[in-house]
């Protein structure tokens, strides 16, 4: 949930270990071994992979799945906050567009919570993308402790985007390999573009006394997880929370001190080590503050943040985010906004829910990443997430004819 909520992250460990944003599976992320193919094995770049370009079947009927009036209700709700953007965004999976949405748009507000179930039955029919086969996590909105206005307890800096930071002029550095200006700085001395300020520079005062602060953190280890997440809540003493949510990004290298404590021997299964799991790695850098601070550093990567009105997090699709409502999936294969129908093996997360935001390892056909909200029982039941089982879509009634001709 970035730039749109990216950032609260399934399983912290896993992805800190795999030194990427978000959990990364086997094979994929920065982490992942790549070998050079001999070159008789070259081939043209492959076409992307859409839902259409999967095979998209016909499921069974709505009222067949069972659905449930809380959860039907909740994510009746959850939909009707995505229409507006859900009538209007062009659909990258080739499913619908948005005069598709356009009938059940317009008839849900007006529904019923009560008769939620009855809705989608009236509006929907079902779908299987490729062969239905689900692989489902969980994500969650982490809360520290943090305070608006500094006071002792609470020195940890919470910096909003400064205005210095901006990409190059063309001319001034090379792109990146994604094609794009890099970020960075130009220095107000010489006018010469510069990377931005790294952690360290940032941590040693590098932003001090320009009036860039929005919020104070208790702990900046805490306050590093939450970096690396993106988004979540800062609570102070007095109870009140206060949602922060990704605003921009250094520029600067990220490096996941998971994997780095790995290849040095700090954390793993050995006699003497600290468990290989996001609790060992906490535990590590509270025990051994300078090694830690030190290891913290070698992450140049500095998040900033802003304030975030409403109730929730904001997702990719630009709407809160609901605890066991919202999941993130590939919008390749999901038009964003659209319900889906998950039965698998882990009863808390079958049901219905609505894809509302996406993540940088969530790929493919009927991969999601399911959001349980804030708080200790939301931590506990998105860590632990690993679902296996079928999902369905759930598309306008008609869509289906339209895109598979008889």
């Amino acid at each position: 949930m970035r730039g749109s909520l990216r950032r609260a992250c399934l399983m912290a460990a896993l992805m800190l270990l795999a030194g990427c944003v978000r959990l990364v599976p086997e094979g994929h992320g920065p982490g992942a071994v790549s070998r050079p193919l001999p070159p008789s094995s070259v081939v043209a770049p492959p076409v992307p992979a859409t839902a259409l370009l999967s095979g998209v079947r016909p499921g069974p009927p709505v009222t067949s799945l069972g659905l449930r009036q809380p959860n039907a209700a909740g994510v009746l709700g959850s939909f009707i906050e995505s229409c507006p953007r859900l009538v209007q965004r062009n659909d990258a999976s080739g499913l619908t567009s948005g005069t598709d949405w356009q009938a059940a748009c317009a008839a849900a507000p007006a529904w019923p919570a009560s008769n939620a179930a009855g809705f989608f039955a009236s509006y929907f029919e079902t779908a299987e993308v490729s062969d239905g086969a689900t692989f489902v996590t969980g994500y969650y909105e982490p809360e520290i402790s943090g305070v608006r206005v500094r006071q002792p307890g609470f020195d940890v800096p919470v910096y909003g985007l400064p205005a210095d930071l901006v990409r190059a002029r063309p001319g001034d550095a090379p792109p990146t390999a994604s094609g794009n200006q890099p970020l960075g700085r130009y220095d107000p001395a010489t006018g010469q573009f510069a990377p931005y300020f790294e952690r360290g520079e940032i941590e040693d005062g590098g932003l001090a006394a320009r009036g860039l602060e929005i919020a104070w953190a208790a702990d900046p280890i805490d306050f590093f997880f939450l970096q690396i997440q993106g988004s979540g809540r800062l609570r102070a003493p007095d109870g009140s929370v206060m949602h922060i949510g990704y605003a921009g990004q250094n520029g600067r290298e990220y490096a996941g001190i998971g994997s780095l404590m790995r290849q040095r021997g700090l954390i793993g299964t050995a006699p003497g080590q600290y468990a290989g799991s996001m609790q060992g790695i906490v535990q590590y850098l509270h025990d051994h503050s300078d090694e830690g601070r030190a290891l913290m550093r070698e992450n140049k990567s500095w998040v900033f943040f802003k304030e975030i009105g409403g109730d929730g997090p904001l997702g990719a699709l630009g709407v809160p985010v609901r605890g066991r409502t919202s999941v993130a999936a590939d919008p390749a294969f999901v038009p964003l906004g659209a319900p889906v129908w998950l039965s698998v093996d882990r009863g808390e997360a079958s049901g219905l829910w609505v894809a509302q935001d996406t993540g940088g390892a969530i790929k493919g056909a009927n991969r999601f990443d399911s959001f349980w909200g804030a708080g200790p029982d939301a931590k506990a039941v998105a860590g632990g997430m690993s679902a296996r089982g079928k999902a369905l879509l759930l598309l306008p009634k008609g869509t289906l004819a339209r895109i598979r001709p008889r």
